[in-house]
This record gives structure tokens, C-alpha cells and sequence, in this order.
């Protein structure tokens, strides 16, 4: 039946829950897009003879061109659903990801994932301030608003929102916003106590 290899890949995406990369069937999508060729020459053929007067095939070649929109929709749902996961991936793996990932990829899919990369990489390092700001440290948002810091290194006076300024010598243990002393862990002036 026409359309059957285009809605077949869709099928084994919608099977692969929970963003898992199926491999790139590469055969399958071929044998879609021949069958596209496939009917649209057909379609070609008979537009000639309906415009010479044949009304019979008018209702054939709707209905191919109805099956070449399905398969052109099925593709391109498969192509934007693979590309969907592989950006997903980016920020669950990092920038690398393991080989197991990278054998289900063509060799498109992972040129485009290191494209999306490096043009990640580039936002972060435009935005905040020199050392860039790193999107893919915290993707679920934290519980707490303040953290427990331990000092690595005498730092001096350090100023807080409200006017507060606390004494950051080393050894010393305090109680700061999350958001305040992301920069000095970072630094290496601080470091978070897990509790």
C-alpha cells in the first residue's frame, strides 16, 4: 500500500520512547522518497492525458498526490523528531556523545549536532560577562535559593544584595545565594557543601 514505508519510520520512532535514538534507516527513507519519485511521475503521465480529456483519472491523481503529502509529512516528521532527540541529547551527554549514540547517526545527523554545538558554545560564551555563562550546568532548577560554601582562599569582604557583607577567609563556612557565589566556585574561592 502507498505510504506504508514513510508511516514505517514513524512507527519505529513513536516505539523508541523516551527520547532513545533508533538508527538512521537510511534504506527505508530511500525506498520512501523512490516511492514519491515513483508517483509523481505516474501522476505526470496521467495530468497529460486528463487535460486531453480523460476525466476518469482525475480521482487517481488526487489520490496520489494525497499519498505523495502523507509521505512528504511522515518524512519530515521522522527527520524533525530524529533532530529533536539529537538536540536533547547535547544537553544531557555534553559534547561528546558516547559511540553507541553516534553509530544509530548519519553522517548529516552528526554533522549537524556539532554544528548545534559549537553554535551553543558561542551563545554561552557571549553572555555572562568574561568566563561565559554555562547553560547545561544547572537543567533542573535547584531546591534552595542558598547554599553552604566553604572558603578555599582568603577572598576579603564580599558584598550580598541586601547590603550585607560578609568575611570570606579560608576555612571559613557560610550560608550565601546560590546565584551570588556561582562565579566564586567557579573561581575557586569557594566550594558548595553538599549536606
Amino acid at each position: 500500500m502507498a505510504g506504508e514505508r514513510a508511516v514505517g519510520l514513524v512507527r519505529e520512532l513513536h516505539r523508541a520512547a523516551g527520547g532513545h535514538l533508533p538508527p538512521f534507516r537510511a534504506e527505508g527513507l530511500r525506498q520512501a522518497l523512490e516511492e514519491m519519485r515513483a508517483l509523481y511521475e505516474r501522476n505526470q503521465a496521467d495530468v497529460s492525458e486528463a487535460k486531453s480529456g480523460r476525466t476518469d483519472l482525475i480521482f487517481l491523481i488526487r489520490f496520489r498526490h494525497c499519498c505523495l503529502l502523507r509521505n512528504q509529512r511522515c518524512i519530515l516528521a521522522y527527520l524533525y523528531d530524529r533532530l529533536l532527540r539529537i538536540r536533547a541529547l547535547r544537553w544531557e551527554y555534553g559534547s561528546v556523545l558516547p559511540n553507541t549514540i553516534q553509530f544509530h547517526m548519519s553522517a548529516e545527523e552528526v554533522e549537524w549536532f556539532n554544528r548545534y554545538k559549537k553554535s551553543l558554545a558561542t551563545y554561552m560564551r557571549s553572555v555572562g560577562g568574561e568566563e561565559g555563562l554555562d547553560l547545561t550546568q544547572d537543567i533542573k532548577p535547584p531546591k534552595t535559593l542558598y547554599i553552604e560554601v566553604r572558603c578555599l582562599r582568603d577572598y576579603g569582604e564580599f558584598e550580598i544584595d541586601d547590603g550585607t557583607t560578609v568575611l570570606l577567609k579560608k576555612n571559613s563556612q557560610h550560608f550565601l545565594p546560590r546565584w551570588k557565589c556561582e562565579q566564586l566556585i567557579r573561581q575557586g574561592v569557594l566550594e558548595h557543601i553538599l549536606s
